[in-house]
């Protein structure tokens, strides 16, 4: 019977940062030999990821309360899956999961790449409005308690985790917080094979022959730590090294502001399906993951390491969350927000490039090992047969 299963993943907003992690599961599912779908509310205009390719897509109009509700019956009655499998513990997303529960009584999942609260304070969030401000924001057309998922709604989601009849979670932190099954931001290293290209083709293709390339291989955000790779290159200050941000970031107007202040640093390639990642990748001399000690940092399992790793790249990272364990002695490892420790790195690396790649060689077997869409795929195969003993 379990082969014969079809997933539903419910993603909160597809013009969000959730897509990604929603797209990975729904490649191992299908890995697993699963039907599987990504139904979700899009409160954008595009595409936060390009799907790849065989994942179908369905998108749903978000929109405010009252008229979310209507949204979410919308988005009910597209969930033709066996297992409902919600993306982020959000209302629109597990909490759809939940009423569908209630009313159908499917199975649902419920997964964790992020903790939610960290993006609005973490441990010291609060709303204590007055009677006044309450009023305004549930009243207002545009009060904060109109929006799906407003923190207050998040933290009644976080309450309700319990009544999931399974968890998947990517880092220590979460685990700590929420228990779950451990299912880390695998890779697919066949597709991600550094045989399979040539980096002075990639780099020919993507105009970055005259360089040494440091590469961020995803959307800059603040905790990120992109501007600490910007300030080491200020001090090197060497013609021949560039940053490559692939994609940029949706949410702002953070990648302008980058350029507008270390525009002679940085090369920016559009945003790219998965499938071509390894190729852009492979481009690459070192692949950067600066993330900074804040609680959103901690709480994540950084994407980009794997994509560094899995293409046996030299991967210079921080010690913050998961990050040490993750890079063991396969990386090159600095303080949160140390500027001039990310440069001596980047000199420690290009002084001796043959060590460097022998330590990136070492990054792919631990990442085939560990970190790897097969190892997911064993783990949440465990979570799956769980639900039907």
């Amino acid at each position: 019977m379990a082969n014969q299963l079809k997933f539903s993943l419910v993603v909160s907003d597809l013009s969000g940062g959730g897509t990604v992690r929603a797209y990975l599961l729904a490649q191992v599912l299908k890995q697993l030999n699963y039907d599987v779908e990504v139904v979700g509310f899009n409160f954008g205009k595009d595409l936060y990821a390009i799907p790849p390719d065989g994942i179908p897509v369905i998108s749903i109009a978000g929109s405010n309360y009252p008229q979310f509700f209507g949204s979410a019956r919308q988005l009910r009655q597209k969930l033709s899956g066996d297992v409902i499998y919600a993306v982020k513990p959000k209302p629109t997303s597990f909490g759809v999961a939940l009423l569908d529960k209630l009313s159908r009584h499917r199975p649902v999942l419920v997964d964790m790449d992020d903790w939610e609260l960290s993006w609005h304070g973490g441990f010291d969030w609060k709303y204590q409005p007055g009677i006044k401000q309450f009023a305004r924001d549930i009243l207002k057309s545009n009060g904060a308690l109109r929006f799906p998922d407003h923190p207050v709604y998040i933290n009644w989601m976080e309450s309700l985790v319990k009544w999931a009849d399974g968890i998947t979670i990517d880092t220590e932190f979460l685990q700590d917080r929420f228990g779950g099954v451990y299912v880390p931001n695998g890779k697919d290293t066949e597709m991600f094979n550094p045989d399979k290209y040539d980096p002075e083709a990639s780099r020919s293709k993507y105009g970055l022959s005259n360089y040494r390339i440091l590469m961020f291989p995803g959307a800059p955000r603040p905790h990120k730590g992109v501007e600490d790779v910007l300030i080491a290159l200020d001090k090197l200050n060497r013609d021949d090294l560039r940053l490559v941000i692939v994609g940029g970031s949706p949410y702002d107007n953070y990648d302008e502001q980058l350029i507008s202040k270390w525009g002679r640093w940085i090369i920016k390639l559009p945003k790219k399906p998965v499938e071509a990642m390894p190729e852009i990748v492979a481009a690459a001399h070192v692949v950067v993951v600066p993330q900074r000690d804040t609680v959103v940092a901690r709480a994540q399992f950084p994407l980009k390491l794997t994509d560094g790793m899995a293409m046996g790249k030299p991967v210079i990272s921080t010690c913050v969350g998961d990050i040490p364990e993750i890079l063991a002695d396969t990386g090159y490892l600095v303080e949160p927000s140390a500027p001039e420790q990310i440069a001596a790195q980047i000199e420690v690396i290009f002084n001796d490039f043959d060590t460097a790649t022998v330590k990136g060689r070492k990054a792919r077997t631990r990442c085939i090992e560990k970190y790897s869409t097969s190892t997911m795929a064993t783990t949440l195969a465990s979570v799956i047969n769980k639900l039907y003993k």
